[in-house]
């Protein structure tokens, strides 16, 4: 090998090397982007700049949140992260030595107006939320049952035990569950609504505040549609909707409907609780060639667009739930627990991003 041969590669060598230390640092780095995030959340600055009809400079904002003068060249910085990884974007004035202008993308865009996403992501960035996992390590050399799951290491109790005893928090979850549950529904009935279509009546299990059964009952007024959840959930649920508020508890059974519907419920659980809770959806309708079926909203690993976006957020979700000890299933996963709860079959509709659509018949 000649000496410029040995130069290149030597330079390809360091080359790797930059890369390889440029993707640790890209990975280490992720967790600025999240606090960029609830930082804009915590600001308010998606309403800021909506408030300036979608553009706004970065006077205007830091003007619109009441900063301090003395916090906007942070608030520059901030920008910076934000505009990078796809939060708003840099309008056509911030060029030429003008000052930037700020404008909304599509994500910011779900941060505003009546059903944005802004409850669900203050939820997922909550410090409640994060601290657990900066304990993951040490959660893995434990063995169980010391704890169970990384949120009760963190906090001495469960997510649910700590909900039931501060109201903050547990408004924080039903807040959250609600904005996701309108924006994705809303999206379902108009898309999908074949799913539901021709369906007498429908329980919602634990269904918490009836966010997606009210959006359902609207969207087919013919149909019947009750929510089934533990006593102190239903107890807070809202009035004025056609929707009927049952307490219950799913492990010991459902109510009998049509179809029963469970939305992000069964990554909370392992497979054996997941199957007692499917047994009684199970007993709970009618046979199949009677139309009954079970219609899970969930991830199903794998499935949807082969994107890298799509299947990261698969696999980052799959090791969140790991909080409360749940588990996100790939297709052979959710099979397994389908046939042991005694179904006949399933049919999977990757149609909701990262999420799906899943038939179960009886």
């Amino acid at each position: 090998m000649g000496s410029m041969e040995l130069a290149e590669s030597k330079c390809n060598g360091q080359a790797s090397l930059l890369d390889a230390q440029l993707e640790l640092y890209w990975n280490s780095f992720a967790v600025i982007k999240s606090m960029a995030l609830k930082s804009a959340l915590d600001l308010r600055i998606a309403d800021a700049v909506h408030h300036y009809g979608g553009a706004a400079t970065l006077s205007e904002i830091a003007s619109e949140v009441a900063l301090h003068p003395s916090k906007v060249p942070c608030l520059r910085r901030l920008m910076r992260v934000l505009t990078v990884s796809g939060v708003f974007a840099v309008g056509a004035g911030g060029g030429g030595g003008e000052e930037p202008v700020y404008e909304l993308t599509p994500s910011s865009r779900l941060l505003v107006g009546s059903a944005n996403l802004a409850a669900i992501m203050s939820m997922i960035l909550h410090p409640t939320l994060v601290v657990p996992f900066l304990g993951v390590g040490e959660w893995f050399r434990r063995e169980p049952p010391d704890p169970c799951c990384i949120f009760k290491q963190a906090h001495g109790q469960g997510l649910w035990e700590l909900a039931d005893r501060d109201a903050a928090f547990d408004a924080l979850i039903n807040d959250g569950m609600v904005s996701d549950s309108l924006f994705i529904m809303d999206f379902v009935v108009k898309e999908h609504g074949e799913v539901f279509r021709g369906i007498g009546s429908l329980v919602d299990v634990a269904g918490g505040l009836g966010a997606a059964s009210q959006v359902i009952s609207k969207a087919f007024p013919e149909m019947k549609c009750s929510v089934v959840d533990l006593g102190h959930v239903v107890a807070k649920a809202p009035g004025g909707t056609d929707v009927e508020y049952v307490a219950g508890d799913m492990f010991e059974s459902v109510p009998p409907a049509d179809a029963v519907f469970l939305k992000w419920v069964l990554h909370d659980w392992g497979d054996d609780e997941c199957v007692k809770i499917l047994k009684n959806c199970k007993k709970a309708i009618p046979p199949r060639d009677a139309g009954g079926k079970v219609i899970i909203m969930d991830i199903v690993v794998g499935a949807g667009p082969s994107e890298q976006k799509h299947r990261e957020v698969q696999a980052l979700f799959d090791m969140y739930i790991m909080f409360i000890d749940g588990v996100e299933r790939d297709e052979r996963e959710w099979k397994k627990v389908f046939m042991e709860a005694g179904f006949s079959g399933y049919k999977i509709m990757p149609v909701l991003g990262f999420r799906s659509i899943i038939e179960v018949y009886p």
